[in-house]
């Protein structure tokens, strides 16, 4: 049984990070497009490796928004993943030295999602969904964001393509499986109709920056028992 959810874990992560991976073609032409050279692309996806954020960022500076304004939005995005370490304390303990460093850079939240979606009574596999997925998405999005960087220059403008959907498409891909309850549906709403009032008057960015005010504030208090996913 335990050789059965490694198995299954590992399948998982494989199939998770191919998926995952294939945004950063999108990514690394809409991050050209936005005005990053190559290495800079593929600095941002080493480095910063959030898709989320780093769509954020991007966005920002093509809509316009100054660098202050994407900085402050891809960080509001990336805090996530510090919430999610400690979801995973638990699951990673003990660690220390380059393993720990290892595990925050690839603490994401397909990792997160794949370690948390194995049996809680099953560590091993846990950890295999975890470092599997980690590792898997962080070498195939930095190998394909530098080869969407590449093309971005010669695809010409890449709404043409279509790929000018590829931030909103990720967004909602993470965003969906969390509307599982009504409270989660109600702050998504208020959050939307927030971002979608300041579209039109305020700066780039301001929108996206407010939206994750109003989640963070319907958030503060506990979720109720009964909205707590099993």
């Amino acid at each position: 049984m335990a050789r059965v959810r490694l198995d299954a874990a590992r399948q998982q992560a494989v199939s998770v990070s191919l998926a995952t991976g294939a945004y950063g073609l999108s990514f690394g032409a809409l991050a050209v497009a936005a005005g990053l050279d190559v290495w800079q692309t593929a600095a941002l996806s080493l480095l910063v490796f959030s898709g989320g954020s780093q769509f954020a960022f991007i966005g920002v500076l093509g809509a316009g928004g100054g660098p202050a304004a994407a900085v402050a939005t891809s960080t509001f995005l990336g805090l996530r993943n510090g919430f999610y370490g400690v979801g995973l304390a638990p699951v990673l303990r003990p660690i220390a030295g380059w393993r720990r460093a290892a595990a925050a850079q690839v603490t994401i939240d397909e990792s997160t999602a794949v370690a948390l979606a194995q049996p809680a009574d099953d560590l091993p596999a846990r950890r295999a969904g975890f470092w599997w997925t980690g590792i898997g998405v962080f070498v195939a999005w930095n190998a394909i964001t530098v080869l969407g960087a590449l093309l971005g220059a010669r695809i010409g403008d890449p709404r043409d393509w279509g790929l000018d959907a590829a931030a909103a498409a990720a967004f909602l891909a993470l965003v969906w499986p969390r509307l599982a309850h009504r409270r989660a549906q109600a702050v998504a709403a208020a959050s939307a109709v927030t971002a979608l009032a300041l579209t039109p008057v305020a700066p780039a960015g301001i929108p996206v920056l407010a939206a994750a005010a109003v989640a963070i504030v319907a958030g503060w208090g506990h979720p109720r028992p009964e909205e707590v996913p099993e």
